[in-house]
């Protein structure tokens, strides 16, 4: 099975909550891969939060055509949600 991408959601700065075709469903920093030019304009949470999930190859992109492979968001450890008590 190719892995992909189902959906996506922001739920930090620069955190996803993805969602995978295998039915793998896990929250990531993905900070750790935005090296080079095409990636700096990520850095800013407001840009970043404009992610958006390409149902043809299944892959998170943005509207600076920056992307990034359902197989490098899955490699990422799990992100743990911190309680806030609120």
């Amino acid at each position: 099975m190719i892995l992909r991408v189902t959906e996506a959601k922001v739920c930090g700065n620069h955190s996803l909550e993805i969602t995978f075709n295998n039915g793998v469903r896990k929250r990531v920093n993905v900070l750790p891969l935005l090296v080079g030019a095409v990636f700096e304009p990520l850095r800013d949470p407001s840009f970043f939060a404009r992610v958006k999930v390409d149902p043809v190859v299944g892959t998170v992109v943005w509207p600076n055509e920056a992307d990034i492979a359902p197989e490098a968001l899955y490699e990422l450890p799990t992100e743990q949600e911190t309680w806030t008590g609120r």
